[in-house]
Order: structure tokens, then sequence, then C-alpha cells
């Protein structure tokens, strides 16, 4: 039988060999490659073809929530497993309105990680018991469930917009953000006025904390936390 082929995106080392070291010894999993950032994420998934995605959500340059955005708009039919220090409801609708297949919580065994990568392959949801039970919980107040929730921040936005909106938060220069991404600087400034108006946001503190707030990125205060 063929292995499922793994693909995992984390940014901080330690936890992204932890990972690796939990799937080797799982026989029908197999870790093709790796990322630490959104952006190369893409790449990879579009280079390699992996049947499952491991996903971080705060990440640099792109984070988990647009690069699964961009990976299910580009192959549809690969199967997404959040992996994320949060766990609070904006995040889980998230991605599950993105199409993301599980959540996983970064405290989660190495046996449960195997089982949701397996559950997710065969084209089923998987997530942590306590966001199963909420998602429960709320599906019996309303069948709509969390699909039936509005979505915050990024939504309106585009996928280039979104990817201008966090290095414009992370504190990338113009010419930067420019390089970063392939494109003029004139380009850049485009974007950056028409991310201003769209939210009437009219200067970098503003769209800084609309990012955050969108968890577009995480602040140092939100690291601490978790």
């Amino acid at each position: 039988m063929k292995p499922i082929t793994v693909l995992l995106v984390e940014d901080h080392t330690v936890v992204l060999e932890g990972l690796r070291a939990l799937l080797k010894s799982e026989r029908d999993i197999e870790v093709v490659g790796h990322a630490q950032d959104g952006r190369k994420a893409v790449a990879l998934v579009e280079k390699l073809l992996p049947a499952v995605v491991v996903m971080d959500i705060a990440m640099p340059l792109l984070n988990g929530l647009e690069a699964t955005r961009q990976i299910l708009r580009a192959l549809p039919t690969t199967k997404i497993l959040i992996l994320s220090a949060h766990s609070d409801d904006e995040y889980v609708d998230q991605v599950i309105a993105l199409g993301a297949r599980g959540y996983l919580i970064k405290q989660s065994s190495a046996l449960v990680l195997a089982k949701a990568i397996r559950e997710v392959h065969k084209g089923n949801t998987f997530y942590s018991p306590s966001i199963d039970k909420r998602l429960g919980e709320r599906e019996k107040v309303s069948p709509q469930g969390a699909a039936g929730r509005p979505k915050k921040g990024n939504t309106k936005l585009t996928s280039r917009e979104v990817e201008i909106l966090q290095l414009i938060a992370e504190g990338k220069a113009n010419k930067q953000t420019a390089s970063e991404l392939g494109i003029s600087i004139k380009t850049v400034e485009k974007h950056r006025q028409r991310l201003m108006t769209k939210l009437d946001i009219h200067d970098t503190a503003g769209l800084t904390r609309y990012a955050i707030s969108a968890g577009i990125i995480e602040s140092s205060v939100q690291l601490t936390i978790v």
C-alpha cells in the first residue's frame, strides 16, 4: 500500500523536527518535505503534490490561513490539517470556511496526529476533542453551526492584499515587499493605498492592528499568552 505523503508546514525548527520524529515510526505515513513559511508551502505543494498538508497558522511572510486558501484554490483535492497553538473559535471558523479538513491543537499526542492524518486523507474531518465538542454544541444551537458564523478580517481582501498586509504588519518597507513578492515598488504602493481605502485605515499602525485582529499576524502579547 502506498504511504500517505505529508508536507509539514511549521516555522519553529524544534517543533518541525519533533513532528518529523513523531511521524517517522508510522509505516503508512511518509513526510516528503517541509516548509517554514506559507509562501514556500504553496510552492512545495505544487511541486510535491502531497496527499496531506499539516499546516501551522502563525508564520512569517504568509500565514497558514492564506496559504491554505491559495493551496486549495490551485489544488482543491489537497487535504489540509491545521496544527496550531490557537484553538479559539475565530481561527477554527476561518479554516473550516476555507476548506481545511481538520484542526488539532499542538498539545495533541503523536497517536492523535497520525489518526487525524489518516482520517483527513480518507476525506473525513477530524478535530481535537475540545474543538469537536464546541462545534457540536454550536450545531445544536444553530443548524448552520460554524458555517453560519460571520467570518472576520481578511475574508473581504484578495490573496495579494492579504500578502501585502502581512508584510506591512511585519515591518517590511515597500522595497522589501516588492522584492519578496517579485513585483514593482509602484505596484506595492498601489496595493497599499487600495488596502487603506478598502479598510478605511490610513496609517501603518492601524493596518498592523487590523492584521493582528484578523489573525493575519500575531502580536508579541498573543505569543506570550500561548
